[in-house]
């Protein structure tokens, strides 16, 4: 088991290319999802704002 994390002496690197990997693939999916909330809140500021200004 010792031997698997230390990856055969290349451990700093491969451990560090998982690592990133996983930050990028996070990323990947809460980078749209924030988005998307941002894009829903907007349109519904604009559209509260465009109900304000209808006679």
């Amino acid at each position: 088991m010792n031997e698997f994390f230390h990856m055969g002496g290349y451990a700093f690197y491969v451990w560090t290319s998982y690592g990133l990997a996983l930050i990028v693939l996070l990323l990947n999916v809460i980078g749209p999802l924030r988005q998307r909330k941002k894009l829903l809140n907007d349109i519904a500021r604009t559209n509260r704002r465009a109900r304000r200004n209808t006679p």
